[in-house]
């Protein structure tokens, strides 16, 4: 059973999922949308939105916890630097996914996640 299991498990080991969910957080944040299956961009969705409330708080704790969990240092700064103007009134909801075409070789659903 898997009652009240809410991980998506996307067929990898832990450790190989958090590095995914990390990896593609990293390129969402860089490149402001990226192009994935649709329940890679569902589980990316919440990592990406807390990066964004932690940079909203703007403390230096949670610059570390930011720098913790995302790849690159550099874009953890300029991730701090332009989201109050971005996002100040924000409540949530930070990205936005859509449905895309069905990928060719094995059909399988796929989405543009980015941020609003």
């Amino acid at each position: 059973m898997r009652h009240r299991c809410k991980v998506p498990q996307l067929g990898l080991p832990a450790d190989q999922r958090k590095a995914l969910l990390r990896s593609l957080a990293t390129q969402i944040i860089r490149h402001g949308q990226i192009r994935t299956t649709k329940a890679r961009a569902k589980a990316v969705r919440s990592e990406v939105d807390k990066m964004i409330t932690l940079a909203k708080d703007g403390s230096l704790a949670a610059r570390r916890q930011a720098a913790a969990y995302l790849y690159d240092k550099e874009l953890v700064s300029e991730l701090f630097k332009a989201v109050g103007e971005r996002y100040g009134e924000r409540q949530g909801g930070y990205t936005r996914i859509v449905r895309t075409q069905n990928r060719r070789g094995d059909n399988a659903e796929m989405a543009i996640i980015e941020l609003v």
